[in-house]
């Protein structure tokens, strides 16, 4: 079942990262044994748990959820990359209990309040601050469009984000693009799409 689901998926050179959030240890081990090695988590708790069952795996965690600065010190040293960086206030976290440099992406809110993410505005002066920052190296941006079915609403943010990129360093990554919209993002230049439901079908 997991190997349709995944046959189903052209990622055209994307990196999957699959959102491991609604399964558990043994549903990963599976995925893993199909060549995802790419895992995405989005709670600290459920994160650590996994981390710990799953230590035998050669996996490249990635935390994709808010992380709050109190949870920073019990993760930032298991994961490899965070694509939820927002805040001065979570980056001096960073900065006080990694102990390696940290592979981030910016998340820039798509202009919906219930999101997190920083806004356009301030985006381009936060990404210049954080380079004064030992132990993050920013690596791209990442963003998630609207719960909508209008393609061009989605197509919108996904490209926005690209232009936006495009104008600092077109070498860093896009990290957008989730199981109801990965294919737009794609076609936006996404350079990591964050798949859940769709690759999990069946599986719970």
């Amino acid at each position: 079942m997991l190997k349709d689901n995944l046959n189903e998926i052209d990622p055209k050179g994307a990196t999957i990262v699959c959102a491991s959030k609604y399964v558990g240890s043994s549903s990963i081990r599976k995925m893993y044994d199909l060549g995802i090695k790419n895992m995405g988590e989005n709670r600290a708790q459920a994160f650590l748990e996994k981390y710990d069952e799953l230590k035998d795996l050669d996996i490249t965690w990635h935390f994709i959820g808010h992380l709050q600065t109190n949870k920073v010190k019990d993760v930032i040293n298991k994961i490899d990359y965070l694509h939820s960086l927002d805040s001065i206030k979570l980056a001096n976290e960073i900065e006080k209990y990694s102990n390696k440099k940290l592979k981030c992406f910016i998340e820039i809110n798509s202009g919906e309040e219930s999101k997190s993410g920083i806004d356009y505005n301030d985006a381009l002066n936060f990404y210049n601050e954080l380079k004064k920052y030992s132990k993050i190296e920013v690596v791209g941006f990442m963003t998630m469009a609207p719960n909508t079915d209008e393609e061009n609403v989605i197509k919108g943010v996904f490209l926005r984000l690209k232009d936006f990129r495009d104008s600092i360093d077109k070498s860093l990554y896009l990290s957008m693009g989730m199981s109801n919209d990965y294919k737009i993002a794609l076609e936006c230049g996404a350079t990591h799409i964050r798949l859940g439901s769709i690759l999990w079908k069946g599986e719970y």
